[in-house]
């Protein structure tokens, strides 16, 4: 089966995706070992096609934070620059906000809850995390091409960026 014009997964993808520790800084092991899964899910599949670039990937993607902002230093493989976007955070504040909520319930029910109790919170995780992906997606607009999943990776990346344990 052909792919359609600008969707061939060998160009239009992230290969390697870096972190600014100077912004986002190092965490304890298991924070870090969250990250390294976050970062390996990502690579593994996605779709990535930053506008005007479409099709003269693969990519690589540095994230940092700078300031109240999230920064995405774009680059082909060789290192070449493609483009650095810088989205607020401020929209993506009370999605990880509730996420992390969220996230400590469903641990804390896994302990002793129900099935059917954890199920349900385990609905509403995916469902949180959805619209943090959802939000992602239309953040990224008119900068970059991702599907649905793709965007899903980010977020869980950017929400581990956030977590402090």
């Amino acid at each position: 089966m052909t792919k359609p014009p600008g969707q061939d997964d060998s160009t239009n993808r992230i290969v390697g995706v870096t972190l600014d520790e100077d912004s986002i800084g190092r965490s304890g092991p298991d924070i870090e070992h969250e990250r390294a899964i976050a970062i390996y899910d990502l690579i593994e599949q996605n779709l990535f096609a930053p506008d005007g670039a479409d099709g003269q990937g693969p990519f690589t993607l540095h994230i940092g934070i700078t300031g109240n902002r999230l920064m995405f230093d774009i680059r082909r493989e060789d290192g070449t620059p493609v483009v650095a976007h810088l989205l607020s955070l401020t929209p993506f504040r009370r999605i990880v906000k509730d996420y992390f909520m969220i996230c400590d319930s469903y641990y804390q029910a896994i302990r002793t809850a129900t099935p059917d109790k954890i199920e349900a919170i385990d609905m509403g995780r995916r469902g949180i995390h959805d619209e943090g992906s959802r939000t992602l997606q239309e953040r990224l607009k008119g900068k970059v091409r991702v599907d649905f999943e793709t965007s899903r990776r980010l977020f869980t990346l950017i929400t581990v960026l956030h977590w402090k344990g």
